[in-house]
């Protein structure tokens, strides 16, 4: 079963376009400038010079974000965002207003607008709040959209994921799910194995029986042994009354071993008798029982090489090993970073009640550079240190774009955000290409700053930067801003 590209909405296969922003100011003033402001951003910018032309162009175009003014001779701004968001609830809306009194601004924002500038305003934070909510915008709709698909196909859920190889997994999951046969998972720690097997089990004719996991490397053999089998009364010390192992409890259902390659051999051959004869002996018993029960199990060793050497049971791994399923690694799979983040970013906001729209999503997103170090990390703990880093995020930030450094040390660290340095300041010798790089741009930026007397203005046009990506740069490397005539 493949995913083509038919499958896919069409803003996601043809080449991308620019985004389109809506200006609706009666001021030419204002309109010439927003206009070369966000041109030079590479945004596409419709202009309207009233209240009127400026719904007509809403209605008949598809923007991704509109700038409106509050007083306009015609009409004023409230009545055009009432109309808009009569149409439209999804589309941002910034309020422009020489009038900024916080009534204002809050009547606004109860009326269905996104964010409130007073004129004149700073061009920095405007650009940054800007490319914040068409991202995110984006980031929703390609999220719901993707979620729509999966689900219309396999109806997985908490599997977030638009790579290539995420989608070839779930085709996998989807084939094999109804079967009867055996699953090996095998992936890095973190990469999700057990939404994996809950999505087998989901999708097979089991679904409607128990999904019993069992954490096989967290006890030791006689306990284990008790836990799976079960045992009878008397059949050691504490064994005070007859119990049913998990292998009973699981009966017509799926019984899911996490870390199998850390079973003792002892264990190893009773599981092997499991899956051949489909029976057992409880502990202290002599009588059988029989069981149909699906197995899967997971690891993240190598179970062939434990095989190798004599640690693993040659006929138990191909018993277990029927069909493979190998997660990809978060670093093999970083288009799916995104997604996740937003997807976490909801789930953290709800359980810490913050942040959070009318719909009961979250507002959050992380500023361009914060989410430019989480592209580039590799993630070693996958999407488990992924999740562990956006809930550190929603706990620590104060405001709905969420900064760099509230990601934790490690990720600073490995960004170049905090550079190792020995006792004369000389970046050291085992220092990450990261770092490496970082030390290079921070010098860089300095030495054009201090050529310029600090005009971050000038700083930039020398760089051939926009102003934009320097503030960010100066943020993210901790560089010192002085003031012009300051010793």
């Amino acid at each position: 079963m493949a995913f083509n590209n038919q499958d896919l909405p069409a803003d996601r296969v043809s080449a991308p376009e620019k985004r389109r922003i809506l200006v609706i100011d009666d001021e030419a003033d204002i309109r010439e400038s927003l206009e070369l402001l966000l041109e030079g951003e590479n945004y596409s910018v419709d202009l309207a010079e009233n209240a009127v032309s400026g719904f007509q162009k809403f209605e008949a175009g598809n923007y991704d974000l509109i700038l409106l003014d509050l007083m306009m001779p015609d009409r004023s701004g409230m009545d055009v965002l009432s109309d808009i968001r009569q149409r439209d609830t999804e589309t941002p809306v910034f309020m422009l207003t020489a009038y900024g009194s916080v009534e204002v601004a809050v009547r606004a924002l109860k009326s269905g607008a996104n964010d409130y500038f007073a004129k004149p305003w700073d061009n920095e934070k405007l650009l940054i709040e800007i490319d914040r909510m068409i991202s995110k915008g984006h980031l929703e709709r390609e999220n719901t959209q993707l979620k729509r698909a999966l689900k219309q196909r396999y109806a997985f859920p908490n599997i977030v994921g638009k790579s290539e190889r995420m989608i070839r997994l779930l085709d996998q999951v989807a084939q094999v799910a109804p079967s009867r046969a055996t699953i090996l998972v095998t992936g890095e720690t973190g990469t999700g194995k057990e939404l994996i097997a809950k999505a087998i089990h989901a999708h097979s004719a089991r679904a409607d029986q128990m999904f019993v996991p069992v954490n096989s490397g967290s006890l030791p053999t006689e306990l284990l042994e008790s836990i799976l089998f079960g045992h009878v009364k008397g059949s050691f010390t504490g064994a005070v009354a007859n119990r049913k192992g998990l292998f009973e409890t699981a009966n017509r259902g799926t019984i899911f071993f996490d870390e199998i390659g850390t079973i003792t051999p002892e264990i190893q051959v009773k599981l092997l008798r499991v899956l051949q004869d489909r029976e057992f002996m409880p502990l202290g018993s002599n009588e059988t029982v029989r069981v149909d029960v699906r197995i899967i199990a997971a690891t993240n060793s190598d179970l062939h090489k434990l095989m190798e050497d004599g640690k693993f049971r040659e006929d138990l791994y191909y018993r277990l090993n029927v069909i493979n399923l190998n997660l990809a690694p978060l670093r093999e799979r970083k288009d799916d970073i995104p997604l996740l983040v937003e997807y976490f970013f909801t789930r953290y906001c709800r359980e810490n009640e913050k942040f959070l729209n009318s719909d009961g999503r979250s507002v959050l997103s992380f500023e361009p550079e914060a989410m430019q170090i989480l592209i580039e990390h590799n993630w070693p703990g996958n999407v488990r240190e992924l999740e562990n880093a956006v809930e550190r995020a929603v706990v620590l930030t104060t405001s709905a774009s969420v900064p760099a450094h509230v990601l934790p040390d490690h990720l600073q660290q490995a960004s170049g955000m905090r550079i190792s340095r020995d006792r004369d300041g000389v970046i050291s010798a085992d220092a990450s290409l990261f770092e490496v790089v970082a030390d290079f741009e921070r010098r860089k930026i300095i030495e054009a700053l201090e050529r310029v007397n600090y005009s971050q203005t000038e700083a930039a046009e020398a760089l051939r930067i926009p102003l934009s990506t320097l503030n960010q740069k100066i943020k993210r490397l901790n560089i010192e801003i002085r003031r012009r005539g300051a010793a």
